[in-house]
């Protein structure tokens, strides 16, 4: 889930992560100003990373409310206001958000629960919450200075406001706050061998996460996408950096970050002989109806789609392997609102497997009232609206269009005029 993997909103993982794990340790990091905690964390993110600070960031104490204004109004930069509209609508056509949750209002109740501290890209400052819990502080100074050190070396500000590729933010995003987090539990740790064995794992990880979340009550009622959405760029993303580490010692990941969560989720497609990056599909105009939103999902929100209606994370992992790009657009006219989203896939056999699977949890979604099937894709009506899920051949790629419309909707895309074009 694109958009909602800002770093604003995610700061909450930072903390229940850092907490849940090393509170343990009893580390002392004395009673002194944050200089202290600076001075004993920049040595050694320098020694984890291989790279040295250019300038030392500043650090500047703010009151909760300071802060949490300062989020805010950086949460509305990032994400404005017809990107967030957008992009719940197409959550809630796919059933990933109930129809009543307001998202904006959700993120602001995330961050006024949850905010410790932040690094800002465009001022270089790091801003930390006044008589915040000094262990807390010192696992936060420590893992945003790792960001103000990646912001020395690449624009953190530019990479974080694309708009149109959710994806290859979310690959993006995944690369910055994994490295955080990594060079966070290594340090603490002592070093990344032992990470594995202090937190069991990242199954471990996540459930110690699990377990925190009488101290997160708005992040523990969160709809399962969201949750898993706001977890990805630490778990997945720190595992991506341990397997660039692992092949390619201390050189900056962010050089050249992957373009897409399949790379993240898979090392053959980011490591492997030829970097496998995504096509790009363009949806024509729609017809007899009016864009409201484009974007894409990406192999990782795909998973989650077949997650939340199958209940099965093994089958829907195994369904979107040969993802190579995807693009959805919400429409709207007189009949309502609709969603039309179209998937190119490596192979026929991978994009047939990915809309049998698609058909099953269309079912389950909408209870079918009946169901028409036709050269391996099928029509779905129910309570006044047809999905339709079907396997194409489109320039020579398989190609799998989805597409939930009103009664009064249809046709809305030429499938002909569908463009698949390598990145």
């Amino acid at each position: 889930m694109g958009r909602v993997n800002l770093r604003v909103a995610g700061i909450v993982v930072v903390v229940a992560i850092g907490a849940a794990l090393f509170f343990g340790r009893n580390r002392n990091v004395g009673d002194g100003p944050y200089a202290r905690e600076v001075a004993d964390a920049v040595p050694r993110i320098e020694k984890s990373t291989g790279m040295k600070f250019k300038q030392r960031p500043r650090v500047e104490a703010r009151d909760r409310n300071q802060v949490r204004d300062f989020l805010l109004k950086k949460f509305d930069e990032a994400t404005p206001a017809q990107e967030l509209t957008g992009e719940e609508a197409a959550y809630k056509l796919l059933g990933l958000l109930p129809d009543t949750l307001d998202l904006r209002k959700f993120f602001l109740a995330v961050l006024s629960e949850q905010v410790i501290g932040y690094y800002d890209p465009a001022v270089k400052v790091l801003y930390v919450v006044k008589g915040a819990d000094e262990k807390t502080v010192s696992i936060t100074i420590t893992h945003e200075l790792v960001h103000a050190l990646q912001d020395q070396y690449v624009n953190l500000d530019s990479i974080q406001k694309a708009t149109s590729d959710n994806d290859r933010l979310s690959a993006a995003q995944a690369v910055i706050e994994g490295q955080a987090m990594f060079e966070q539990l290594s340090i603490m740790a002592g070093g990344p061998s032992n990470i594995a064995l202090r937190v069991g794992g990242r199954d471990g990880m996540r459930e110690m996460i699990r377990e925190s979340q009488n101290s997160q009550p708005v992040f523990a009622t969160a709809p399962m996408v969201i949750q898993e959405s706001l977890l990805f760029p630490y778990l997945s993303g720190a595992d991506f950096v341990q397997r660039f580490k692992e092949r390619k010692g201390n050189a900056n990941p962010l050089e050249s970050p992957p373009t897409s969560t399949e790379q993240i989720l898979h090392t053959d497609k980011y490591f492997g002989a030829g970097r496998d990056d995504p096509s790009v599909l363009t949806l024509p105009a729609p017809r007899g109806a009016t864009k409201v939103y484009e974007n894409d999902m990406g192999e990782f929100g795909m998973r989650l789609f077949l997650f939340q209606h199958l209940k099965d994370e093994q089958g829907a992992a195994r369904s979107v392997v040969g993802w190579d790009g995807d693009r959805y657009m919400v429409v709207t006219n007189a009949a309502g609102k609709g969603i039309v989203w179209a998937s190119v896939w490596d192979s026929t056999v991978q994009a047939a497997a990915f809309a049998d699977a698609m058909i099953r949890a269309t079912i389950k979604r909408t209870g079918m009232a009946e169901r028409a099937e036709a050269a391996g894709g099928a029509t779905i009506k129910s309570r006044g609206r047809a999905a339709t899920i079907f396997p194409r051949i489109i320039n020579g790629r398989a190609v799998v269009i989805y597409s939930d419309l009103p009664d009064g909707m249809s046709g809305v895309i030429d499938p002909a005029a569908i463009k698949v074009d390598p990145r």
